[in-house]
């Protein structure tokens, strides 16, 4: 399921977005790199995600013309 996958990969970008902040603010440097590295590993995963999908739509849009 596409949009529960969505959401997690959401979520991690957002807990990256949030641990990048907390590091910014009180100068961690190791916090701000580790938010970061999670921010670009959910978007990684969302483009995994997407790519999945487009794959599934073009698998559907086969079976609907062969029908």
């Amino acid at each position: 399921m596409a949009g529960i996958e969505d959401i997690k990969n959401a979520a991690e970008k957002a807990a990256g977005k949030v641990k990048e902040a907390v590091g910014n603010t009180t100068d961690n440097d190791r916090l701000k790199t580790e938010g970061q590295t999670d921010q670009a590993k959910a978007s990684a995963k969302q483009g995994v995600t997407d790519v999945k999908d487009a794959a599934h739509g073009v698998a559907d849009s086969f079976k609907s013309e062969n029908k």
